[in-house]
């Protein structure tokens, strides 16, 4: 149903060292772009997420309520990405752990201020 999420970032070169490392732990890398915009994906087919500049030259910001959440596979994996995230100078936005009986989650902003999930359902 999702083609693509896009975030802003501050500094675009920056945001993609941070997500080129990060998102490699799920089988992510660059799979296209432009000067100012970057999509991720793995080798199969589905949903990306794209990494930008704002188009209008305005300032990037983020939403509050926004959030991308990126499957980690197991719980295991989901606490990976986490330590991975925080590593890589995100910040804590709330620790792996079982959230309900069917949803482990760990939560991060990355370095402009965009909030991560990264889960497993069962």
């Amino acid at each position: 149903m999702i083609g693509y999420a896009t975030i802003g970032a501050k500094d675009l070169d920056k945001s993609l060292a941070f997500y080129d490392e990060l998102l490699a732990l799920v089988g992510g890398k660059q799979k296209m772009g432009l000067d100012r915009i970057k999509f991720y994906g793995t080798d199969e087919p589905g949903a990306m997420l794209a990494v930008c500049s704002p188009a209008n030259g305005e300032p990037q910001s983020c939403g509050n309520g926004q959030m991308v959440a990126i499957p980690g596979g197991s719980p295991e994996a989901a606490a990976a990405l986490y330590d991975k995230a925080i590593e890589l100078g995100a910040t804590d936005e709330g620790a792996p752990g079982q959230r309900f009986d069917f949803f482990y989650g760990a939560y991060v902003k990355d370095p402009d201020g965009n909030k991560l999930c990264f889960f497993h359902m069962s």
